[in-house]
């Protein structure tokens, strides 16, 4: 009879796994590599997850709920001015990214190139998560517009995808450069001329 799975062994695989795929993309690396890497039998990897789309679908979940955690309450502190939490949001991510010398991309960004046209469940489970910070981000810009600090007439939603576009396109030059000029110049530039 067979063992039941360990969920230490599947948090694991999810963990170390994400960051292989981070670390090499998803289609430069097998399963070989991520079981390697989180010290699991090959074949084990089929116990927790059916397919490697599906452990896509996972990883990008738990990557995006980790910002959430962290990042997240930045966009709800009451405290702070609605646009000026949206400027400390992302800042605060392109610190994390900073830690890796921006390197590595964004996993959404990176995922959605590689998946999008070959895994309609990852591009599924991708543009939810889209649909997650924009919904985030739109809260703020409604609040700011209560407020008076934006244009009543702006597209909140609108802009938050802009924002996020232009984000993203930030992230992918970094990675490209392996520097944070871009993302600065997002914070410096594009953010500004945005939020007007």
């Amino acid at each position: 009879m067979p063992r039941p799975p360990n969920p230490e062994v599947r948090a694991r695989l999810l963990n170390i796994g994400r960051d292989v795929v981070l670390e090499k993309g998803f289609n430069g690396c097998g399963v070989q590599d991520i079981t390697a890497a989180a010290n699991v039998p090959k074949g084990s990897f089929y116990n927790y997850f059916a397919t490697k789309e599906a452990f896509a679908t996972e990883i990008v979940e738990q990557y995006w709920q980790s910002i959430e955690d962290r990042h997240g309450p930045i966009l709800y502190d009451a405290r702070v001015k609605p646009l000026k939490r949206i400027v400390r949001f992302f800042h605060a991510v392109s610190e994390d990214h900073g830690r890796e010398d921006f390197r590595l991309g964004c996993l959404i960004g990176n995922l959605s190139l590689e998946l999008s046209n070959t895994s309609e469940d990852t591009r599924l489970k991708l543009t939810e998560l889209l649909r997650r910070w924009e919904d985030g981000l739109a809260a703020c810009f409604v609040e700011a517009q209560e407020r008076g600090e934006l244009d009543a007439h702006t597209d909140a939603s609108e802009l938050a995808q802009i924002v996020i576009e232009a984000y993203e396109g930030a992230l992918m030059r970094g990675k490209i450069e392996q520097s944070g000029d871009a993302c600065a110049r997002f914070e410096r530039v594009v953010l500004p001329r945005l939020l007007r």
